[in-house]
């Protein structure tokens, strides 16, 4: 596979997605390919049936192949589900020597000390993002590197997970004949693809509603400062439609899509849509008003539970202001008067998300559907992770072009040259100790 190009797998409750793209010459993310398939095997974000989400990878995989002749090798995968949860956490380091500046080893040292918190069984740390530092008492720094100070704190928000079902992930993926480039938190991605940056600025919330679990990540000065995973999707409201209408779910899923409201006034009462029976039996008849009320039902339930999210961050404290209001994206924010609803329930400005923010501006409209937000935003990252890459392999040119030419003078500088190259994000680590860890399960 060509170098400048990267292709995102979103692994759902309802669909994989496998799409390929590429920056073109504005900077702009050019899609190329795009696979989808129905997701078997995977229930509330997470895989329960491994043979099944392989041929689901394999065919969305195969699609997106075939629709833009390309041979997809490398992806870059998306990690959501039940078992993700976050917390914060303050930690410090006292640095031996108080007459240097702060550099990147003392932010690394600070950072690996958060990975020593005792976890719950079979869960682990998977990212852990800093908040804001403290160089010998003075707070709210947001970048101490070059700073002078004995002692380094900082906040984080730590995101932790269960190992076994980011394993299995990486199995699957290794299985459908891929190579696992790179692993990235669905909320994140699906943020990439449709926040502004300066919606991160002011404070943003970002709820991804999708088949199976609702993703929620909250933006504030451009900092990622909470992240939360509900059980609850879409795929819940199709089950409510399917028990309180006695109808499969087949047709259920096509009554919430093309009749579906979450507003139940708007519907008159004597609104009635005819279903047909199963073979031979009576058609059956729903009045659109009672659809809306046990779509509306579960909707508010839905919207609470983030709600109770938002505010735990501490959305009511004036600091905490999410000034941006919310950004719903995903399969589920299609619903009819869903926006209107979370405005009514949060008292929240609130958009829907749509992932044209990056993308080049003769994309096909599909693509810009919310639907895709997360895909997209896991191809940019597959983007960005190469031109990291690149940017890594022309420092090691250099520092072995300096060695040779000079021995000792220039080594000083060598933590500044390589500054990009010794933070790593923890999804990094992360993703090469799934790839050992596979080697080694064969």
């Amino acid at each position: 596979m060509e170098h400048n190009l990267a292709v995102g797998l979103d692994i759902g409750t309802t669909k994989i997605v496998a799409m390929i793209g590429r920056k073109n010459d504005y900077g702009k993310l050019e899609i190329l390919g795009i696979g989808k398939s129905k997701s078997l095997g995977v229930h509330r974000g997470v895989v329960n049936n491994i043979t099944q989400t392989i041929q689901s990878i394999q065919q969305a995989v195969q699609e997106a192949e075939a629709s833009s002749d390309i041979k997809i090798e490398d992806v870059t995968v998306g990690i959501a589900g039940q078992h993700i949860r976050s917390l914060q956490h303050s930690d410090y380091i006292t640095r031996s020597n108080s007459e240097t500046v702060i550099d990147d080893n003392d932010i690394e040292m600070l950072i690996n000390q958060v990975h020593k918190l005792v976890m719950l069984p079979g869960e682990e740390i998977i990212h852990v993002l800093p908040q804001e530092y403290k160089v010998d008492g003075q707070a709210e720094i947001k970048e101490p590197i070059g700073m002078y100070g004995g002692r380094l704190e900082a906040n984080f928000h730590v995101v932790v997970g269960q190992v076994s079902s980011i394993r299995n992930v990486g199995r699957c993926i290794k299985s459908a004949g891929l190579n696992l480039e790179g692993i990235t938190l669905e909320p994140l991605a699906s943020s990439n693809a449709v926040l502004t940056q300066e919606e991160k600025e002011a404070g943003v919330a970002l709820i991804d509603i999708g088949g199976g679990t609702t993703d929620l990540a909250i933006f504030r000065d451009g900092i990622i400062r909470h992240t939360a995973v509900i059980p609850f999707g879409g795929n819940v409201i199709t089950e409510d439609i399917k028990e309180g209408c006695s109808i499969i779910e087949k047709q259920a899923e096509l009554l919430k899509i093309k009749f579906g409201s979450a507003w139940p006034g708007e519907n008159k009462d004597n609104e009635i849509v005819s279903i047909p029976g199963l073979r031979g039996r009576e058609p059956k008849e729903i009045t659109l008003k009672n659809l809306s009320k046990i779509i509306h039902a579960r909707v508010v339930e839905i919207i609470e539970q983030v709600y109770a999210e938002i505010k735990n961050y501490g959305h009511e404290e004036q600091k905490k202001k999410l000034i941006g209001g919310i950004v719903l994206t995903g399969g589920g924010s299609q619903l009819k008067h869903l926006k209107q609803l979370v405005e009514y329930i949060t008292g929240m400005d609130t958009r829907i998300g749509y992932p044209n923010e990056h993308l080049a501006g003769d994309s096909d409209d599909d693509i810009t559907s919310p639907l895709y937000a997360t895909a997209v935003g896991l191809v940019l990252d597959g983007l960005k992770r190469q031109e990291r890459k690149k940017v890594e392999q022309q420092e090691e040119e250099i520092i072995e072009e300096v060695e040779v030419v000079n021995e000792q003078p220039e080594i000083e500088e060598e933590p500044v040259v390589k500054a990009p190259k010794e933070r790593r994000s923890f999804l990094d680590k992360l993703t090469d100790r799934l790839k050992d860890f596979l080697d080694d399960a064969e």
